[in-house]
């Protein structure tokens, strides 16, 4: 997977939260979130790339 399919399923799980029916498939959204937040950090490592993903 590349950066940008890592930060497109990171956005699609976050609006997939925000709009959840229940708490508990928010909850799982989320998760999945922060799943991608940390693949995304690594490949960012390894690229060099600096700095850290903020929540908004």
């Amino acid at each position: 997977m590349d950066l940008n399919d890592l930060l497109h399923r990171h956005q699609v799980a976050l609006m997939r939260a925000a709009t959840a029916a229940t708490p508990q498939a928010r909850q799982s959204h989320d998760g999945t979130a922060r799943c991608y937040e940390d693949k995304i950090e690594t490949l960012r490592n390894l690229l060099g790339a600096s700095g850290r993903m903020v929540a908004a």
